[in-house]
This record gives structure tokens, C-alpha cells and sequence, in this order.
């Protein structure tokens, strides 16, 4: 087993004959490398910790400092990049050793004998996180989803499980070929040009003003949120838990030198905004890498090992930002004193007499900003809320969403318990769960893909359920997590509307600028709710993403601002990302879709059919070979129906397509749900969930679609809704489940479990 582990890991010795005669490190210098990284590591994590909890525990934060605490590693996730950097860290120590000794270059991987590297695997715990599980001892295997997602797949059971490295579906291309970001070397050439400054290339060709944003016409403000609410079922890269570099000890925000984990982005000369100079950056930090990724090492084929980013959520459709991807936290999230199945909620505050969400225990002041928006010396702060998904309080709109979805799980478990009471808790969680989870596939393919890939991909692509495919790896692909499913970042408003009964401004709580909205959950418990902002996401349109007007000023100029100066520029930390990735560039991502692949300035004008943008993204990058993959995506014009271009359509649907046949638990695939509670689950809409878990009286019956003579405000009593008779359990019904067990486990004919 564990040699098939350091298969996995990549980190299998090369060839006995490679090794220099004479040259063998032993154990013994293998261990002193170990415990010498193990204490750097730790030491790095406990003063990252400290000095991190310390900054966003002042009076004012940070932005930095506050996407930092947002995209940490946590729990399990936290193991997982733990042991990355114990055993990246003993093999440079190895590698820095070796150097000194032979004074010439060679890998310090290339010295240690097979022993050596399963030794490392196991005292880092790298070795623990490819290991199989085995699946005999899982609970409702075919039943239910564990949190982890482990077991979905029999043959393969950490197949689309959370806490592993996202998939592959080009060759990563480092600087190095092995782990530096693209554009690590800055006077390095990638196909006979430079790759410009990301603030560069967002200044350039990003900006624009709030009075420039163009309304969708088509589709409302919903499409954009509900689209970042999916994206966060799905992916979460965290950082580096250090924020000082390993080898060097230096601290990423007072430096703006890159040495891991620092990738701190350049300000250019002119910059409209910041300072420019050498020493004037914006902090920025590395993704963690995944154990076993990463190093001067190789494996039997020769090729290296190169890094990868690690997926804290899991790959399946399971509302893992309501329950939480991993067990200890899903338990956190639940009423274990209750005998109903219940969520856990807050018992300090309610709105309009129903539920929120309860308080992240993590005492910070990040979400602490009332009384200095309000200029009240005695308004009363409140904690940030905490959900399945860390990311819950990083604007109101998101916040709102997660607090509707949590209470209709919580309606669901109590009408479940009236229709079954002989259930018991853990029953009616996990039915309410499953439910929820049938909820959000059937919302994502039925009501927003088709709005997002077109008619056409949804035809070709996400057509009619083939089936459940073992052999199929739903795992989220980089290139999707990375770049592709950000593509919303530019239909967002730079305001979020807040609506009365009536859809009008709320004169009480009017709309709220977007800057202003970010990690405010005192403006849910103490400005109306989430009714008033749920009624501007379905009664008011997105932004419509041009090619004169790409990302607002509240995420490009001051995202995270809070009451600061400096502010972050989600357009450099989306491309930033990419090359810190080593995600391959526009072209190669085109060719990959069977798209065209543009050599000059009249053939990449006549695919974004704007000839001035061509001319203006090949100023910067030489060639469209070496334009970011998430900037090409954005800029191109929209398929038909669609509100991304070719091939962005082409990498989601390819995404779905996987997730979907991949998932054995799929609700569509023979066994899940019955053929009566299939069709109950068709009735499901998001806007009787609004209906059923707020005060909203009247909702549009798409809640994707604006306001028309089409799809008109309509009573939530003239909603048709989820019909629950079809969970009722009776004892006939017991029997013959317990008659058809062989036929209620999906899919398992060619997956049994040996």
C-alpha cells in the first residue's frame, strides 16, 4: 500500500543507475532534515497564527489580512497542508545539504533510497492522505453521502472527496517546470515575450466606473450570487497557513520579495491608484501545495513532480457550504440537542421572529465595522456568522443565501418529523440533507447552466442523465476552480439593492454599496433581514459584462476596503492565481476545447470580433499564446443564450459533465430517491424556497429571470412546492425497501465492495 502511495505522491525513486556512486544519504541525515523542517514549519504556522488573529482583532483590519484568515486551511484541510510543508521543507533543507557538500546541483531526492522516501512519506503524514479507506465500515453507504465525499466512488474512494489536489486536464507550466509561479523570474521570456504585471494588464483592459455598468436584460442579479453560492459548494483553495517565508524568515507584508510563500503582485509605474516602486506590492501569498507535489523529484516516467493545489470541498453537488466538507465541522454545524435534525442557529438575535445563522466562535473583528460605518460609539458589534463554507460573511447577498438554505433544511427536518416521528434525529438530518442536495443539482443544471453555457452546450454537453460512470473522475479540474468559474466576478452590481414589499428602494435600508457590504453581517440583524436583500437579488438585474466594461470599482479598486487605503484587485489576485498555478495560457486552453488558436492581431479580433481589445491585450502580452487564461475567458463575446464566451462554455460544461456522471449518488440515478420523490423534486424551485423560509409575500416564478410580461411577480401561494407525501414511511413500504435492498444501492452491479 504505501508503495502504491508514493506512486500517488510522485515522489518514487528514479532509477538505481541515476544515482551518483558513492553518494547515498542515509537515514540518519534524513531524520535531522525532518526535525529541523518540522520545527520551521510549526514555528512559521504558530507565529503566522498569532500575529494573524492579532491583526484582525484590531480596531481596523486589514484587507489582506482579511482574504488571509478567509482562505485559511482549517480542521483536516490544515493536516493535510501541514504534511505538504513538512516534507517540502525536509527536502530543500536535503537539497540545500547536498548543494554544500558537492557543490554542484543535484537533487536531494535523487540520493535517498526507496526506504528513505517512505519513511518521509510516513513521519510527514504525506503517506495518510493517499492511503484508501476502506468503505465496509460506512455507515448508509448507498444511502447517504458521508461529509467527506470518501466512498463515493467504491473503486476509488478518495475519488471527488475533499482535502484533494484538484484534477489536471493540461500540463501545469511552471518556471521551473516543477513549482515556481509563471512570471516568477520576471526577466524570463515564455514564448519570446515577458509576461506583463497583472495590475498591468487589470488596469489596462479591466477598468471601468460604476457609471459605466451595463443592466443585463435578461437575467437579475440571482444569476451572479447564486453562482458565487455554487462556486462555494464546490472549490476552496486555501493559502499558505505562513505568512512569513520558510527559508528565508521574511515577512510577505513587509516584503516585496517572492520567496514561498510570498507572491507579492507588483504595482506599475503610473499606477492610477498606488504607489509604484520596488518596494511597493500589494501582499499576496501562494496556494498550499498538495502533499507529495511540488519538488526536484521524479517519478518512474521520468517527467517531474510537479506542484499541485489542494481542494478543501468536495467535487459533488451536495451543498457542502451549508453542512460543511468535513466531518468535525459538520457535527459543529448541527443541533445535537435537539431530537429533530435540526441545524444549529443563533440565540441571540432573529429576524422578524425566524432563524439565522449562529456565530463563528473564532473571536475576530473582522466583521466588528458598525460603529465605525455608523459613526455610533455605542452601536452594539456583532461576531461574523459560521456555515458549512468559511467564506459565508464575505458580502450580505451570500450571507442571505445561506441563511434561506439553512432554514429550509430546518423546515424540512420538522415537516419530515411530523410526517415520520418514530424517525430519530440522525435520520431526519440526513433525509432533510439529501433533499437539499437534490435541491441545488436540480436548480444548477435545470435553471442556471442553461443561462450561463447557452443552448448549445447544454444540448451537446449536459443533455439528458447518461448514467453514473464509475469510471469517471468528478474531481474539480484547476483550470475550473482557478479561472473558468470566475467568470461572474464581472456581473456583479457595485451596489447591493435592498427592496421593500413593494420591489422599491427600501426607504428604511437602502441599497448598499458593494464595498460597503463586505463581511457586515450587522447590517442583516440590524437593517431588515435578508427579505429586503433577497428581493434585490430576484428584482434586480446583474451587470452585464462588456468588453468597455469588465469589473466594477468596489472588487478592482477596493475590494475588501473596509475604512483602509489600500485595497485589493480581485481582477490581478483572479490572473495572480492562474500563473501561481501554473495553469497554461489562452491558447493552449482553446486548442484543448477545439477552438481556433490565434496567431496575430487580426485572427484574435476576429474571435473576440473587437479588433481595439486584440490590439490592446497583444500590447501587453506579445502573443496570444501567453494571455492569462481567466483575462481570455472574460474577454470574449457570449455563445448564443449564454453569458460567457466559447471557452469558458466549454470548461464548465465539461466540469458539470464530470461532476454529474461521476457522482453515484447522483438524484437522478436509479435507487438515490424512489420515481415518486424524483418527481416531487422536479416541482422544486428557488423561489419557493424564498416563499416558504421569509416574509416575501410575491416572487417572480424564475427567479433567474427579471421582471416581464413573461415571468411576472406571482403569489407564493399560487407556487407550487416540494410535495413531502412521497418520503412518508410506512411499514409496507419498510418491507419492501428491505425486499429491493439489492436494488436500492445505485449502481453498485460492477462496483461491489470486495
Amino acid at each position: 500500500m504505501l508503495f502504491s502511495a508514493l506512486l500517488v505522491l510522485g515522489i518514487c525513486l528514479v532509477p538505481a543507475h541515476s544515482k551518483p556512486a558513492g553518494e547515498h544519504l542515509g537515514s540518519p541525515l534524513l531524520q535531522s532534515c525532518f526535525e529541523e523542517a518540522k520545527k520551521l514549519v510549526d514555528d512559521a504556522y504558530k507565529y503566522s497564527r498569532e500575529e494573524s488573529l492579532r491583526r484582525v482583532r484590531k480596531e481596523v483590519v486589514r484587507p489582506h489580512d482579511a482574504l488571509r484568515l478567509l482562505k485559511q486551511p482549517r480542521a483536516d484541510t490544515r493536516s493535510a497542508v501541514r504534511s505538504a510543508d513538512y516534507m517540502a521543507q525536509t527536502l530543500r533543507l536535503l537539497h540545500e545539504r547536498v548543494h554544500h557538500v558537492h557543490k554542484r546541483s543535484l537533487n536531494a531526492t535523487d540520493l535517498l533510497s526507496r526506504e528513505d522516501l517512505v519513511k518521509l512519506s510516513q513521519i510527514s503524514g504525506c503517506a495518510a492522505r493517499v492511503i484508501l479507506p476502506s468503505c465496509r465500515t460506512t455507515p448508509n453507504l448507498n444511502k447517504y453521502r458521508t461529509a467527506t465525499s470518501v466512498c463515493n466512488n467504491i473503486n476509488n474512494p478518495r475519488l471527488g472527496a475533499s482535502n484533494t489536489p484538484f484534477a489536471r486536464w493540461l500540463p501545469s507550466e511552471y518556471d521551473d517546470g516543477i513549482s515556481q509561479p509563471k512570471g516568477f523570474n520576471r526577466n524570463r521570456k515564455i514564448n519570446n515575450f515577458l509576461l506583463p504585471l497583472v495590475r498591468q494588464v487589470s488596469n489596462n483592459i479591466l477598468s471601468t466606473t460604476d457609471a459605466g455598468v451595463v443592466n443585463d436584460t435578461e437575467y437579475t442579479h440571482m444569476v451572479t450570487l447564486f453562482g458565487q453560492w455554487n462556486d462555494h459548494d464546490l472549490t476552496f483553495t486555501p493559502f499558505s497557513p505562513s505568512i512569513r517565508s520558510f527559508s528565508k524568515g521574511i515577512n510577505c507584508d513587509e516584503s516585496c520579495e517572492n520567496t514561498e510563500p510570498c507572491i507579492p503582485i507588483p504595482i506599475p509605474p503610473g499606477d492610477p491608484r498606488l504607489p509604484s516602486g520596488p518596494n511597493s506590492c500589494i501582499p499576496a501569498f501562494r496556494s498550499a501545495p498538495a502533499c507529495g507535489t511540488g519538488y526536484s523529484a521524479y517519478n518512474f516516467g521520468g517527467e517531474p513532480n510537479k506542484r499541485e493545489q489542494i481542494n478543501a470541498l468536495t467535487a459533488f453537488l451536495d451543498l457542502g457550504q451549508v453542512y460543511g466538507s468535513e466531518e468535525k465541522l459538520a457535527l459543529c454545524l448541527r443541533d445535537l440537542e435537539s431530537d429533530a435534525g435540526l441545524l444549529r442557529v443563533n440565540t441571540e438575535f432573529k429576524d422578524n421572529n425566524r432563524e439565522l445563522l449562529p456565530f463563528n466562535p473564532l473571536q475576530v473583528n473582522m466583521c466588528a465595522t458598525r460603529r465605525r460605518v455608523t459613526n455610533d460609539t455605542n452601536a452594539r458589534e456583532v461576531p461574523c456568522f459560521i456555515a458549512g463554507d468559511g467564506r459565508v460573511d464575505e458580502n450580505i447577498a451570500l450571507t442571505s443565501i445561506h441563511t434561506l438554505f439553512m432554514r429550509e433544511h430546518n423546515r424540512l427536518a420538522r415537516e419530515l418529523k411530523r410526517l415520520n416521528p418514530q424517525w430519530d434525529s440522525e435520520t431526519l438530518y440526513q433525509e432533510a440533507r439529501k433533499i437539499m442536495g437534490a435541491y441545488t443539482q436540480v436548480f444548477v443544471f435545470r435553471d442556471y447552466l442553461p443561462h450561463i453555457v447557452g443552448p448549445d452546450a447544454m444540448r451537446t454537453q449536459l443533455g439528458r442523465y447518461p448514467g453514473y460512470n464509475p469510471n469517471v473522475d468528478p474531481s474539480i479540474a484547476n483550470v475550473f476552480a482557478t479561472a473558468a468559474y470566475r467568470f461572474a466576478h464581472l456581473a456583479i452590481q457595485p451596489f447591493l439593492a435592498r427592496l421593500d414589499a413593494n420591489y422599491r428602494e427600501d426607504p428604511r435600508f437602502p441599497s448598499v454599496p458593494l464595498f460597503k457590504a463586505f463581511f457586515t453581517p450587522w447590517r442583516i440583524i440590524f437593517e431588515g433581514g435578508i427579505d429586503p436583500l433577497l428581493r434585490g437579488l430576484i428584482g434586480r438585474p446583474a451587470k452585464l459584462n462588456t468588453q468597455d466594461h469588465m469589473m466594477v470599482d468596489a472588487l478592482r479598486e477596493r475590494l475588501f476596503q473596509f475604512v483602509m487605503h489600500l485595497a485589493l484587485d480581485l481582477g490581478s489576485l483572479n490572473m495572480e492565481r492562474g500563473r501561481d498555478h501554473g495553469l497554461a495560457g489562452y491558447n493552449a486552453w482553446r486548442g484543448f476545447c477545439g477552438l481556433s488558436q490565434p496567431r496575430n492581431q487580426q485572427e484574435l479580433a476576429q474571435v473576440l470580433n473587437n479588433n481595439d481589445l486584440a490590439r490592446r491585450l497583444l500590447q501587453l502580452y506579445g502573443t496570444a499564446d501567453n494571455i492569462d487564461i481567466w483575462m481570455g475567458g472574460v474577454a470574449e463575446p457570449f455563445v448564443n443564450g449564454g453569458r460567457v464566451g466559447p471557452l469558458f462554455a466549454c470548461l464548465i460544461a465539461t466540469q458539470f459533465q464530470r461532476i454529474r456522471q461521476g457522482d453515484r449518488l447522483w438524484h437522478e440515478n436509479p435507487g438515490v430517491f424512489t420515481s415518486a420523490q424524483r418527481a416531487a423534486l422536479s416541482a422544486a424551485s428557488l423561489s419557493k424556497i424564498i416563499c416558504d423560509n421569509t416574509g416575501i409575500t410575491a416572487v417572480p416564478s424564475d427567479a433567474y429571470s427579471v421582471l416581464s410580461n413573461r415571468n411576472r411577480l406571482v403569489s407564493c401561494t399560487n407556487l407550487r412546492g416540494l410535495n413531502l407525501s412521497a418520503w412518508k414511511e410506512t411499514v409496507t413500504s419498510n418491507v419492501i425497501a428491505n425486499q429491493q435492498k439489492s436494488q436500492d444501492r445505485p449502481d453498485l452491479q460492477n462496483n461491489e465492495i470486495s
